[in-house]
């Protein structure tokens, strides 16, 4: 199993499918990087001969942000929105969807469990 940027990356896996499991890497951040560093996209990781282990890890190392510094960067961004107190960072605050989406019915990824509110009582005659 190839360990890189602390995360084990699953070595029965095609090696652009193995780099995606590592946060801040997808489909053609880890292509590019297989082309930088000559190896075929087709490649098993359990096929990586350590030579081409070090060229990726390199890379990655050098030219990426990745894993727990992106995660922390990402969260001082919303944070910076949160502190200026922009539309955006509001929407953070309130725990709603940020980008516009309706949320009369939808959002409940953003919202939570649904909390049911009693319906409005008829006046009696």
């Amino acid at each position: 199993m190839a360990r890189i940027a602390g995360i084990d990356i699953p070595k029965n896996k095609r090696g652009v499918i193995g780099l995606t499991y590592i946060y801040g890497i997808g489909n053609s951040t880890a292509a590019q990087i297989l082309n930088t560093a000559g190896i075929s996209q087709d490649k098993k990781v359990n096929e990586w001969n350590d030579d081409e282990l070090a060229a990726i890890r390199g890379f990655i190392t050098e030219n990426l942000k990745t894993e727990g510094e992106l995660r922390s960067e990402v969260q001082l961004n919303i944070k910076r929105l949160m502190d200026i107190g922009c539309y955006r960072g509001q929407r953070h605050r309130k725990g709603l969807p940020v980008r516009g989406q309706k949320t009369r019915t939808n959002a409940r990824t953003r919202k939570g469990k649904k909390k049911t509110v009693a319906g409005k009582k008829k006046a009696t005659k």
